[in-house]
């Protein structure tokens, strides 16, 4: 984790779920205030319309996160995933505002937004660098396409009655062969999506690691499993085995029989901004609802003989 680098001309990206109205209201009061500190702020020329904020610098998509501070993102984990794409390859760190339902990837909720505001204009967060997999596809010898994800990329059956056969393959030897629904490769910060839903474990974000999961496998050696971020995990379609990738949930390729997928560690992280330094474990309690009621833990046995001190003195 390493500290903002803040420019002399500090500029400020907004990447905003136009069609939420809450999301442009909070675009418009982000803007209202960076402004009113002399710093720029920016707007995708596809959404400036629906935000009519005047004054900001309007620029298209490509490039559009050059030489910013930051990207903030108002909506929920899509918008931010949306906001990746754009902010990859500039290495501008995104600070995501939370307006979606769990929202795992957002920094701040829209209620703290005056705080958060304060802190941007203080540069008053830190940067860390989240681990991405490139992802190529090959067809009878050819690359055919290439992609990249923060989350995951997952092959998944192209056919809603029909499964899909394939051989799995970790480091160029093969681990199983498997009739089924479809293969998620999650990074640990995909761990709580996708993979998630498909039985997967919860990897803190620290660690790095490349997740394979399999979606409703027929076999009995299909566990979800974790190797290390040096391996190239791949997948290949057998005859009769149509398939689509899909990379976030947002890029899709269409896999014909035959098709190979290799995923392996990103050449390019995304850089999150983070405001605070809690524990990812809380995060977890705070996003799904964890029931923890009766923990009696060394913190809080701490915290109770504190109050206990405060009382006696």
């Amino acid at each position: 984790m390493t500290e903002p680098t803040v420019s002399r001309r500090r500029t400020v990206l907004l990447i905003v779920h136009t069609g939420r109205k809450e999301a442009v209201e909070v675009a418009c009061a982000v803007a209202s205030r960076l402004m009113a500190e002399d710093m720029t702020v920016r707007l995708l020329d596809g959404e400036a319309p629906d935000l009519a904020i005047t004054g900001a610098e309007v620029v298209p998509e490509a490039g559009g996160a050059d030489g910013c501070e930051l990207a903030v993102v108002i909506g929920g984990d899509g918008t931010i995933l949306r906001g990746a794409a754009l902010a990859r390859m500039a290495r501008t760190p995104l600070l995501g505002i939370n307006l979606g339902h769990v929202g795992f990837l957002a920094e701040a909720e829209w209620d703290d937004l005056e705080s958060t505001v304060d802190s941007i204009i203080a540069a008053r967060y830190s940067v860390e660098e989240r681990l991405t997999v490139d992802v190529s596809v090959t067809v009878d010898g050819t690359t055919t396409a290439q992609g990249w994800a923060l989350n995951e990329a997952s092959i998944e059956k192209a056919a809603r009655q029909r499964m899909i056969e394939v051989v799995v393959e970790v480091n160029d030897r093969p681990l199983s062969r498997w009739g089924c629904d479809g293969v998620v490769f999650a990074t640990p910060t995909g761990s709580t999506a996708y993979a998630f839903s498909a039985g997967g474990p919860v990897v803190w974000p620290e660690v790095e690691a490349l997740l394979l999961v399999p979606i409703s496998a027929h076999a009995l050696f299909a566990r979800p499993m974790v190797a290390s971020p040096g391996s190239v995990l791949a997948v290949e379609l057998l005859p009769n085995s149509e398939a689509v990738l899909w990379c976030d949930g947002r890029r899709m390729v269409e896999l014909p029989p035959g098709a190979r997928v290799e995923v392996c560690r990103g050449k390019h992280p995304i850089l999150l901004a983070r405001l605070h330094h809690a524990e990812f474990t809380d995060r977890l309690v705070a996003k799904f609802g964890l029931p923890v009621a009766g923990w009696r833990g060394a913190g809080e046995r701490r915290l109770l003989a504190e109050e206990e001190a405060a009382r006696d003195a």
